[in-house]
């Protein structure tokens, strides 16, 4: 077969392909071609001066929007980030006389790779993302583009409505983006797709035309004509284009609830379905228009829930049955087979809600709404009821409690199925075919045979009640044979898709990833069509080009392609889950974006991204960069990369990643990794000797601390030491106390004769907060412990972990290693009190130090406090408190730790508590200290911790166990803050404990 090359001009210079044909003419291969230095130059300079917005040409910023959550890579010419629909306008007007295209960004959550292109990249989620009215009569939403989904839910619900459509991204993507992809979800059997609810919209055109549109009655359509110009000639054209295409369209059209694949609402235009213009439009995929303003239909959201959970011998059987469900009228139907559950267990994501399945191999969720509990069980009962009669284990889940347990299993699904361990790195692809539900059994049956085929293994699992099937599937991308392997398959996939009457796409849209097959579905004559209708809106071919229609073939423009190769760079920590590459380890991040939510109430992840709405300061937005950095490209100076720590300067190093993000991103481990070289013979800001070395500092300090207290009270000599430790002038500098935890214990001497404990006196708990370290040692004593500690001073270095400073943390665990010797081969308990010095033990010691004796052994055998009291002290031991409290968890503490532990001992001591879902508290360690990085440490601490605060009780206990998280409440607020050990010392040893610590 012979191959020739050739560069299509017919597309933008922004655009251009260079492309590969076999000798028929068949495109076999076909790759952007990225613009010549320079030659947006002058757009970006125009646009900069004319746009209301940001405007973002820089290397770092072009690097950061190259991909969204699909396989393929395109680098930007530039970025807009609109502050009004003006704004795009004057941005789309300047790029039609630069001749540039554009692609309009969303969440960037696109599985198929329509929100990534060579082209000016526009993202309204920062700005445009009001919900602007709601009309409850009407029941009709108007949001701007940027508007994230739950944030319309949220402000709907106060009416008892909701937006029907809501897909797994639903509390960070956007409604335009899911206009563009005509996004579905789990409720899509009760309320349809997007396009289904969409009543009108204000787009604008490449050539420059605003138009409202929606249903266009007689009338309507009348005043376009009369308007003259362009208006009328697009309403003619819509009007020509329904006429010659009209049987075509309704005989070929899969009939089916989820077809979600090429300009599939075509139907829309139709006189029968009101001539439905915005529909139309709705999962174009950024083709043919921009999306300014859109009203949305709104539905009845029940009140009350219940769940119907119902096991099966394996998947297919599941798939089988859900007709029969579906008789009972459920508005969610969910499926996943064994696989899902079995990937579950093995990356230990959600170990005690597996157990509420009932037995099987493969598993239904029914989810019944009403405004009663009694009404919602009254329509849930007879489904048990008839499936317990067909011999199948059958569960109503009425608790809420239950059902999040439940539904927590099915939506982590997509942390499941990517980087599982001893298994394939997988891909999506084909993730989301959708067959009609008659059919779902038999094509799931030969879809995994065609999988086994092909070499393939992959969970199946999605919403079964619309047909829909969800998978990660480990395509071989990085090979030319795995790349025609995955070719082959694609081809067969949409032959039997297509075999069975279903479209290659149920929710996620085409993009580059299957619109190449689209042929396969509908035919040349339609395909024609769906060139007619994008050349109506946008005749010069600048709105996304190379998606959906035109495409590039799904093999080209790869992320992670052949020509993907890395340096193989040598590294500090060892990334063992990750292979022990940090190349791998920034591949991690698939793009799902669940690091870009603003709801603190969901875990600590990204406190940065939330304070900032930037996309670079969230946990994607660094990995992303990462990932450029070794890809070269926009950044091509790896380790001394600007973009990259410039993004990572305001990673607070909370680990909310770690424990929050879907795939275990640990992007605190990757800011000192990447700062370890970074800063590798250069001098560091100011802060990093100041904050990061204070074990040192605190050390010198103790000799006289008096004397360093002194320093920053005299209001002349603390600004002139702030200054010239990069500290913030706001910032109150901690106190040191008179004498030290360490001090103290050594002039009382050892007590107990009990079985040993040694107590590690963290920096912060030694030298500023002495009380808290002695609670802890009366508290173990009056359980029966003989509590030591080192017999030297000692430090696990975390400060050091922010400014990449690994050679000194290393020496200093190796110092540790030697003192604590005795005691890890006593296998005596080591107990901290710090949750970040403790997630040191855990966390960086067993990756600075991989399969070291001595640091497997320190990592077990160290406990948390409320670890050890839950583990190893009967729980009636512990006494009864009073009172209420507010409890911070540090983010460590959340992200690696045992949060559990601390509320079971809250439990049993009868306190009445309540752990604030506040997220991350700002202050970080030296993070909130830092001169430049205190605005970002007071919004992320005002967002909600501060106003709770603020707003208890004014003898309401504080309780917050991290040195940082009380160091910025009680700056903040003025309240004083308690530690659980003396929360507990004044239950199982009351006394005054602070006369001997005071400062």
């Amino acid at each position: 077969m012979s191959h020739t090359l050739e560069v299509d001009h017919s597309k933008s210079r922004g655009s251009l392909r260079r492309i590969e044909r076999t000798a028929d003419g068949r495109i076999v291969s076909a790759e952007t071609r990225p613009p010549a230095p320079g030659q947006y130059e002058d757009l970006g300079r125009e646009l900069a001066r004319a746009v209301d917005g940001e405007v973002r040409f820089d290397s770092g910023d072009r690097a950061l929007y190259a991909t969204d959550a699909s396989n393929y890579r395109q680098v930007p010419i530039g970025v807009v980030i609109p502050r009004s629909a003006a704004a795009i306008a004057r941005t789309v007007e300047l790029c039609r006389k630069f001749e540039a295209p554009i692609v309009m960004r969303g969440g960037g959550t696109s599985l198929a790779g329509q929100g990534c292109n060579v082209a000016v990249l526009i993202d309204c989620s920062k700005y445009l993302n009001r919900v602007i009215a709601i009309d409850t009569v009407s029941r009709i939403a108007e949001v701007e583009p940027g508007c994230i989904l739950d944030n319309l839910r949220s402000t709907a619900e106060r009416n008892h409505l909701t937006f029907g459509p809501d897909p797994a991204t639903h509390d960070h993507n956007t409604l335009g983006g899911m206009i563009g992809n005509n996004s579905c979800g789990v409720h899509s059997v009760m309320a349809g797709r997007t396009s289904d609810n969409v009543d009108s919209m204000d787009i604008l055109t490449y050539d420059g035309v605003r138009l409202e549109v929606g249903r266009t009655g007689e009338h309507e359509f009348r005043q376009h004509l009369a308007a003259g110009g362009r208006r009328a000639e697009i309403f003619r054209q819509l009007d020509e284009f329904r006429s010659r295409y009209r049987d075509l369209i309704l005989a070929k059209y899969p009939k089916i609830p989820r077809r979600v694949s090429g300009y599939e609402n075509l139907d829309e235009l139709m006189p029968e379905r009101g001539f439905n213009v915005a529909r139309a439009l709705v999962g174009t995929e950024g083709t043919c228009a921009v999306v300014l303003r859109a009203r949305l239909n709104l539905v009845p959201s029940p009140r009350q829930r219940a769940l119907v959970i119902i096991g099966f011998d394996d998947v297919y059987r599941a798939a089988d049955a859900v007709p029969d469900v579906l008789r009972y009228e459920p508005i969610g139907l969910e499926g996943f087979d064994r696989l899902l559950v079995e990937f579950v267990q093995r990356k230990h994501l959600h170990p005690e809600d597996i157990k509420v399945l009932p037995a099987g191999g493969g598993w239904l969720i029914a989810e019944f709404g009403a405004d009663t509990s009694d009404d919602v069980a009254a329509k849930a009962r007879p489904l048990a009821e008839e499936f317990g009669r067909r011999g199948r284990e059958a569960k109503l889940v009425a608790d809420s409690q239950q059902q999040a347990k439940i539904w927590e299993v099915r939506e982590a699904a997509l942390a499941a199925t990517a980087h599982v361990p001893d298994f394939p790195e997988t891909h999506p692809g084909w993730e989301d075919s959708a067959v009609s539900r008659e059919n779902l059994g038999p094509y799931l049956r030969e879809l995994k045979a065609l999988y086994h085929k092909h070499g393939y293994e992959a969970s199946v699992y999605g919403h079964f009640g619309d047909g829909l099937v969800h998978c990660r599937v480990p395509f071989d991308l990085r090979t030319e044979s795995g790349l025609a392997n995955w070719q082959r398959f694609l081809d067969e996939a949409a032959d039997l898709v297509v075999r069975y009457g279903g479209s290659l796409s149920g929710e996620h849209g085409d993009g580059q990833a299957r619109a190449s097959l689209l042929e396969k579905m509908y035919g040349p004559e339609l395909m024609q069509a769906f060139r007619e209708f994008k050349a109506i809106w946008d005749p010069a071919g600048k709105m996304n080009p190379g998606k959906v229609i035109d495409p590039f073939p799904p093999t080209s423009n790869l992320r992670i392609g052949p020509n993907y190769q890395p340096p193989d760079l040598p590294t500090y920590f060892s990334f063992k889950e990750d292979s022990n590459s940090f190349a791998k380890a920034t591949r991690r991040c698939v793009g799902v974006g669940t690091c870009r939510r603003r709801d603190s109430n969901k875990g600590v992840m990204c406190p940065s991204y939330m304070a900032t709405n930037e996309e670079k300061h969230s946990t994607r937005g660094r990995a992303r960069l990462l990932f450029e950095m070794l890809h070269g490209g926009p950044i091509d100076d790896l380790w001394r990369s600007t973009e990259v720590e410039e993004a990572l300067d305001l990673c607070l190093g909370c680990k909310g990643c770690k424990s929050d993000c879907p795939v275990q991103v640990d992007m605190a481990t990757y800011k000192a990794e990447f700062r370890a070289h970074h800063y590798k013979g250069r001098l560091r800001p100011r802060a990093a000797y100041s904050m990061g070395l204070i074990h040192e500092w605190s050390r010198l300090a103790n000799s006289a601390p008096w004397l360093a207290n002194a320093v920053f009270r005299w209001p002349g000599l603390s600004a002139v030491a702030k200054w010239a430790g990069g500290i913030a002038p706001q910032r109150r500098i901690p106190t040191y106390a008179r004498q030290s935890f360490v001090q103290w214990f050594r002039a009382r001497g050892a007590r107990g004769s009990g079985k040993p404990v040694m107590l590690w006196p963290d920096t912060f708990n030694n030298y500023f907060r002495p009380q808290t370290a002695i609670a802890a040692t009366e508290v173990l004593e009056s359980l029966g412990y003989a509590v030591t500690i080192p017999d030297r001073i000692l430090c696990c270095g975390r400060p050091l972990y922010d400014w990449g400073m690994l050679d000194r943390a290393k020496k200093l665990w190796e110092r540790t290693f030697v003192a604590l010797a005795p005691a890890m081969k006593a296998g005596m308990p080591i107990v901290g009190l710090e949750p970040a010095c403790v997630s040191a033990f855990r966390d960086e010691l067993p990756g600075l130090f991989p399969g070291h004796e001595h640091a497997e052994r320190l990592s077990h055998q160290t406990l948390f406090f409320t670890e050890f009291l839950d583990r190893h002290v009967p729980h009636q031991e512990l006494g009864r408190a009073s009172g209420a409290a507010l409890v911070q968890f540090h983010c460590h503490h959340h992200a690696v730790l045992e949060p559990e532990a601390e509320q079971h001992v809250l439990d049993q001591i009868g306190l009445n508590y309540e752990v604030m879902k506040s997220g991350c508290c700002g202050m970080a360690g030296a993070f909130g200290f830092e001169r430049d990085k205190y605005d970002v440490s007071i919004t992320a601490a005002e967002r909600a911790m501060l106003p709770l605060i603020r707003d208890a009780a004014s003898n309401a206990i504080i309780l917050a166990d991290g040195f940082s998280c009380r160091e910025q409440i009680e700056q903040c607020t003025g309240r004083r803050t308690q530690h659980i050990a003396e929360l507990l010392a004044d239950v199982v040893a009351p006394r005054d404990r602070y006369a001997s610590s005071s400062t």
